[in-house]
C-alpha cells in the first residue's frame, strides 16, 4: 500500500472522530504554544537588557575601594579611602585606552526648594562624567572647570527632581534649592533618559563639581569612586589591566599583597545578565516542555484506544492482504497528523500571544525562528515515539483474532 493511500485512510480516520482528534491535539497546542512564548519571553528579556546596557554604554569600566581587614573584621568597601585624587590624575593622563575619566564621591540628604523636598542624593562629578553616563543638557549649562577648582556651590538636576521640587511647571535654572542647609544654584537641567534595565530611574539625579561634595558637603580628600569609559569595548581587558598596574603603583602594593581597590566593567554585567536570562529562559522553556510530555501521552491514550476500536478493521485489512508493516504506517501517520497538525495551531497560538504581550503589555517579547523550527521537530518526533507502540501493537495483532474481536 503506498503512502499516498495511507495519509487517506488516516485522514479519513481522524474525519471520523474530531472532536475526540481535536482534544488529544490539545495538549500538543498548549505545549508548542507555551513553549514558543516562553521562549520569546526569555529572548526579549534578554535583547531588552542588553539594548538597555547598551545605551548606558557597554564600554563603562568603574573602580572603587576594595574590602580590607582590619583586627580580623572585614570592612566594607564603602568605609575605604584607598582612592585618592592622585589616582584619578595618573589615570586619566597616563592611560591608552580611556577617552573620558571621571571622579565620583556622593552624599544622601533632603533636597528642599521653598515648601517642597524630597529625599535624594548628589553625586560630586567633573565633566566628563556627563559623556561617560551620556547625560544631555536641556536647559541652561553644565559646572565648568572654574567651578571646579573653585568648589563652587552649583549643580544640574534631572527630570524627576525637576518634577517634586518644582511641580507647578517653573524653570528651575537660575534657582536655589538646598542640600543640607547647603545652597546650590542650579545652572542647567538634564534631558529625560526614563528607567534603565534594572529599575532605576536615571532622571533622579543632582550633579555637581566633586570639590564641592568633598569640601564642603562630606569634608573628605578622598573619592567614592572613579568611572571611565573605553575607546572601544574590545579595550577593555587592556584598559582594566593599565588602571590596575597604576593604582598598584600609586597604592604601593608589593607583588604578594592582594589589590586594595576593585574594577568591574560593564561587560561583565552585561555578561552575567544575559547568562541569567538564558538560564530563566532555559527553565521556562523546560517548565511549558512538560505540556508537550503530557500531549504525547495523550497522543498514545488516543492511539490505544483507537487500535482497540479497530480490531476488526485491522483484521480484515489484514486478511485481504495488507502487511504489518502497512497497518503500522497506517497508525504511526494517524498520530504524526495530531502532532503536527497541533503544532501548526501551537505556533500560530504561540506567536500571537507572544506578539500581543508586545504590544499590549509592552514587554519584549521576541519569537525566535529556531523555537518555532524546534517545535515542529518535537511534534514529529512526539508522534513518532508515543504513536509507534500503539501502532506497532496493531501490526502485531493476528487476523483471525482480530476479525472474532467484538
Amino acid at each position: 500500500m503506498n503512502i499516498v493511500n495511507l495519509i487517506k485512510i488516516a485522514f479519513k480516520a481522524l474525519s471520523n472522530n474530531k472532536m475526540r482528534g481535536l482534544l488529544t491535539m490539545l495538549g500538543i497546542i498548549i505545549g508548542v504554544a507555551s513553549v514558543i512564548t516562553m521562549i520569546a519571553i526569555g529572548q526579549g528579556a534578554t535583547q531588552g537588557i542588553q539594548s538597555q546596557i547598551s545605551e548606558m554604554g557597554s564600554n563603562l569600566i568603574f573602580i572603587q575601594p576594595g574590602g580590607d581587614s582590619f583586627g580580623g573584621v572585614r570592612q566594607s568597601s564603602a568605609s575605604m579611602e584607598s582612592l585618592k585624587y592622585a589616582d584619578y590624575d595618573r589615570i586619566s593622563k597616563e592611560t591608552r585606552y580611556l577617552t573620558a575619566v571621571s571622579p565620583v564621591v556622593s552624599s544622601s540628604g533632603q533636597l528642599i526648594y521653598g515648601s517642597n523636598n524630597k529625599p535624594g542624593t548628589i553625586t560630586g562629578v567633573n565633566q566628563d562624567h556627563f559623556e561617560i553616563n551620556r547625560f544631555r543638557i536641556d536647559e541652561g549649562d553644565m559646572f565648568t572647570e572654574q567651578d571646579i577648582q573653585s568648589a563652587a556651590k552649583v549643580c544640574v538636576i534631572g527630570q524627576t527632581v525637576i518634577d517634586e521640587l518644582f511641580p507647578d511647571g517653573e524653570n528651575p535654572v537660575g534657582k536655589i534649592i538646598r542640600f543640607q542647609k547647603i545652597p546650590f544654584v542650579v545652572v542647567g537641567t538634564l534631558k529625560p533618559k526614563g528607567f534603565n534595565s534594572m529599575g532605576m530611574d536615571q532622571d533622579d539625579v543632582i550633579l555637581a563639581p566633586y570639590t564641592t561634595i568633598q569640601k564642603r558637603v562630606l569634608a573628605i580628600t578622598h573619592l567614592h569612586s572613579i568611572n571611565a569609559t573605553v575607546v572601544r569595548e574590545e579595550y577593555t581587558d587592556a584598559a582594566i589591566s593599565e588602571i590596575a598596574a597604576i593604582l598598584r603603583e600609586n597604592h604601593r602594593l608589593r607583588e604578594e599583597d592582594a589589590d586594595d581597590f576593585t574594577i568591574r566593567s560593564m561587560q561583565e554585567l552585561s555578561n552575567m545578565m544575559t547568562s541569567v536570562t538564558g538560564l530563566l529562559t532555559l527553565l521556562l522553556a523546560s517548565v511549558a516542555g512538560i505540556s508537550l510530555l503530557v500531549g504525547g501521552i495523550g497522543i498514545m491514550n488516543i492511539m490505544y484506544v483507537s487500535v482497540t476500536e479497530r480490531t476488526r478493521e485491522i483484521g480484515l485489512r489484514m486478511s485481504i492482504g495488507a502487511r504489518g508493516m502497512d497497518i503500522m504506517a497506517q497508525f504511526l501517520i494517524e498520530s504524526i497528523m495530531i502532532s503536527i497538525t497541533g503544532g501548526a495551531i501551537g505556533v500560530l497560538s504561540g506567536t500571537g500571544i507572544a506578539t500581543a504581550i508586545n504590544s499590549i503589555a509592552n514587554f519584549p517579547a521576541s519569537v525566535q525562528g529556531w523555537s518555532v523550527a524546534l517545535s515542529f521537530a518535537v511534534c514529529t518526533v512526539t508522534g513518532i515515539f508515543f504513536g509507534w507502540y500503539p501502532a506497532k501493537k496493531a501490526a502485531n495483532l493476528d487476523p483471525i483474532e482480530a476479525i472474532r474481536y467484538e
